[in-house]
């Protein structure tokens, strides 16, 4: 199995993300903003968080734009997965593989803590290993995560049961506490909160790890 996760001018959780990859089985490239390919063969690519470009503009836009996005959106609109988290879920939504917007926080401050998630949907291969209405404490880390969308797109994720997570109690504003949604396919999976930073024990938590061993069991059954 094969994990490519981007890198940009500006990103701190790369490392992170993986490592997270690489303990769940994957073989993990980092690739570089300017890179016009993605490895051959590449199963999943993650987005992470940090502050692409410095968030000059908006939050990924400048990221979104890049030469490596090219190849991101091929691959994801070639049925291929994609994480994004935090400033990845920013990218994902100025690149329009998600649908709405990551504004600034309600109460206009950066929040670095963790928070408890309300899982929405066991429908996907990240969110596979939960049960809807599970509770899990991933933590939170940015100053632009209220998600954002107008009420037909938010009553279509809904409908559509693409909501993956919501906020236990909101942070920061989101609209109907989502903190993470899916693509129309589901391959594509766009989140604020950071499951990367509890995947092993060192991190006092685990909560996030089955994102990744859930993703690693479905390609696994693909590829036998």
């Amino acid at each position: 199995m094969k994990a490519a996760v981007l890198v940009f001018p500006g990103s701190n959780c790369d490392r992170d993300m993986a490592k997270a990859f690489e303990a769940a089985g994957f073989d993990v490239s980092m690739i570089w903003h300017k890179d016009h390919a993605l490895p051959e063969g590449v199963d999943i690519v993650g987005v992470p968080g940090g502050f692409s470009y410095g968030d000059y503009l908006r939050c990924g836009a400048i990221a979104a734009n890049s030469p490596i996005c090219r190849e991101l959106k091929q691959h994801a609109e070639a049925g291929g997965y994609v994480l994004g988290v935090c400033n990845g879920f920013q990218v994902l939504t100025e690149t329009g593989l998600l649908p709405g917007a990551l504004l600034r926080n309600a109460g206009l401050k950066y929040i670095c803590r963790t928070v408890p998630l309300v899982v929405g949907t066991e429908d996907s291969v990240f969110t596979q290993d939960y049960e809807k209405g599970q509770e899990i404490l991933i933590p939170i880390a940015h100053h632009d995560g209220n998600y954002f969308a107008d009420d037909a797109t938010l009553d279509r994720l809904e409908a559509d049961d693409r909501v993956a997570f919501r906020y236990g109690r909101n942070p920061n504003g989101s609209a109907r506490d989502i903190a993470g949604i899916l693509s129309e396919n589901r391959r594509v999976l766009g989140m604020m909160p950071h499951p990367e930073r509890a995947a092993e024990d060192a991190h006092g938590n685990t909560d996030g790890k089955p994102v990744f061993d859930a993703l690693a069991t479905a390609l696994e059954r693909v590829l036998a």
